[in-house]
């Protein structure tokens, strides 16, 4: 009856304790969670290549007691390179995120070798980076839901700038790199590593140039010694100074482009070549009364400008000089408008007749 009686409470004690354990277990189970949004983002998936990696997650839990740890598991393949805790930043959200797709991460650990009052450890012991958080004073804590970012390599700038990465495996494969610890959120990041992820891409961008004029018949119409006459395009004149036509020129050239002129001044053929003097390489102002065939330009957009004697509030006709450079770019230039004014003025005795221009425009890119 004594053994019998003895069997039958050790039975009832070991069901107990069995029952003990299950519930337990069954605590233990119910703290851990999946982590959410889990990816790691490499600077390069080349094999056999050094990286930085920045991983993120979202965490259900949290991470609130200086017990609390967060493990980064990497498989064999990479190598590690001894990083230290001056290669890691530790990053989370303020409060719960719904995702972490653009979250803003407001708080930043200071981190060291060893945990420490408000400041969070990294140590790494084979294959597993640990960060610890601190041991006192434990100033901002990781919020259920909240969304963490740990970055590894030359990425990390908080604090300090790091100095060490992480090789890539010598083989191309898919790797899950393990997030864990006793924050109790567990899960993974895969990522696929190539033999070569960069790509070679040729372009050739053939050589231009653009030029134009806007109106290539002009006149100054009857002219008088008693006031200046200024062309137009539609050849009638005007006693106002007026753009003429317009010289359009851009060019892709890595050292611009030159606009240059040559010509003669207003000759009158009919009347043993008489002409109407020009100006010369003085930019000169308006004198009534007086021979002058002069020209002028103004510049807008792209980079060119308008070379000397022709830039100024005054006009000038270099023919000594030419072909003349009129305008120029000292590199490429998107279309720069050159509003050209020319100015003519008799004397009382200059011979009647009629009485012509030609000027050639040329435009030379610099390639």
């Amino acid at each position: 009856m004594l053994t019998k009686t003895l069997y039958k409470k050790s039975t009832a004690l070991l069901v107990a304790f069995a029952l003990t354990l299950g519930s337990l277990l069954s605590f233990n189970a119910a703290n851990a969670a999946p982590l959410i949004n889990v990816s790691d983002t490499l600077s390069t998936v080349n094999t056999s290549t050094a990286a930085d990696h920045t991983i993120v997650f979202r965490t259900p839990t949290g991470a609130a007691d200086t017990s609390d740890t967060i493990t980064i598991t990497f498989p064999a393949g990479f190598t590690m390179n001894s990083i230290a805790f001056d290669d890691v930043d530790l990053e989370w959200s303020a409060g719960g995120q719904s995702n972490c797709t653009a979250p803003s991460y407001s708080n930043s650990a200071t981190i060291a070798a060893s945990p420490a009052s408000g400041t969070w450890g990294a140590a790494l012991a084979g294959q597993v980076l640990t960060l610890t958080a601190p041991s006192a004073a434990f100033a901002t804590t990781i919020a259920a839901n909240a969304c963490v970012r740990i970055e590894l390599g030359f990425n990390a700038t908080t604090g300090s700038t790091g100095n060490t990465r992480i090789t890539n495996p010598a083989t191309a494969n898919s790797y899950a790199i393990d997030v864990a610890g006793l924050f109790s959120d567990t899960g993974s990041a895969l990522v696929n590593i190539i033999p070569d992820d960069s790509v070679d891409i040729a372009a050739t961008v053939a050589q231009s140039l653009t030029f134009s004029i806007s109106d290539t018949a002009i006149g100054f119409g009857n002219l008088n010694s008693a006031a200046a006459r200024f062309a137009t395009g539609d050849a009638t004149g005007s006693g106002t100074e007026v753009g003429a036509h317009d010289l359009v020129v851009g060019t892709n050239a890595s050292n611009g482009y030159t606009l240059t002129a040559t010509g003669t001044t207003l000759t009158c053929s009919g009347c043993g070549g008489a002409t109407v003097t020009g100006i010369g390489a003085t930019a000169a102002a308006s004198s009534v009364g007086t021979e002058q065939f002069g020209m002028r330009f103004t510049a807008t957009g792209g980079t060119g400008t308008v070379s000397a004697p022709y830039n100024g509030a005054n006009f000038a006709f270099d023919s000594a000089a030419f072909p003349d450079q009129i305008a120029s770019a000292a590199g490429s230039s998107a279309n720069t408008t050159y509003s050209a004014r020319y100015l003519a003025n008799i004397a009382a005795n200059t011979e009647a007749g009629a009485y012509s221009a030609t000027l050639t425009y040329v435009a030379t890119a610099n390639f």
